[in-house]
């Protein structure tokens, strides 16, 4: 009997570890707290993982900076994902996809993975997105850079703010993958009215004391 209570105990554990992961992979839609707008620094991008999927931002000439990963919506903790049973974009949902995402093949994968949890219809997602990105005032010198830089975390999350009246610290986080700019994830309202704060994106952050951030190409 003993043994048969530790395996129960053991399960039991386990069934606990595991649910808030599955809270995180499937939700219902219009069920969230806030939004996070994630830019791609889409050198940085390039350099990580773009160049060997052939993406048009990568072209030499392309003169990508700051470009829009996604409009994802957020619980305070963790996040829905995969909210939606099959419902595709529509040809005239991806055309207002264009021009808002760098490319169509992602509007579609963010759609499938986030959009479907934000309650509203494509096109009315990808309008959001747009909308979002409109708010957000990307710091002219990154649009300056001439060859690479190394720049700290909290240099770029401080010309953002300096950028974005009502913008804090506690409302972005900057994130890094071996030692280059990733991307910048700034916190808005569930309704896209405002910045709001984000504990745990900021947890996230990148923890490198300098970063390398390419210059466009």
């Amino acid at each position: 009997m003993r043994i048969t209570a530790s395996v129960a105990r053991i399960v039991a554990a386990l069934m606990l570890l595991c649910a808030p992961a599955l809270a995180q992979r499937r939700g219902s839609p219009g069920d969230f707290d806030f939004y996070v707008l994630a830019l791609s620094w889409s050198p940085g991008f390039c350099d990580l993982e773009g160049d060997r999927k052939g993406r048009g931002q990568c072209d030499s000439g392309s003169g990508a900076g700051f470009v829009l990963h996604g409009l994802w919506p957020q619980y305070e903790r963790g996040y829905p994902s995969d909210c939606g049973f099959g419902q595709q974009p529509s040809r005239i949902a991806m055309e207002a996809a264009r021009g808002v995402y760098p490319d169509l093949g992602l509007a579609r994968y963010e759609w499938r993975k986030h959009g479907t949890c934000s309650g509203l219809s494509p096109q009315g997602y990808f309008n959001a997105a747009r909308d979002a990105l409109r708010q957000v005032q990307i710091p002219s010198g990154f649009s300056r850079l001439r060859g690479e830089q190394r720049m700290t975390p909290m240099a770029i999350e401080r010309a953002f703010v300096a950028a974005n009246p009502g913008l804090r610290a506690d409302m972005i986080g900057v994130s890094c993958q071996r030692g280059v700019l990733q991307e910048v994830r700034i916190c808005l309202d569930r309704n896209l009215k405002g910045f709001r704060m984000c504990p745990e994106v900021g947890r996230r952050d990148c923890r490198a004391p300098e970063i390398s951030v390419p210059a466009p190409r």
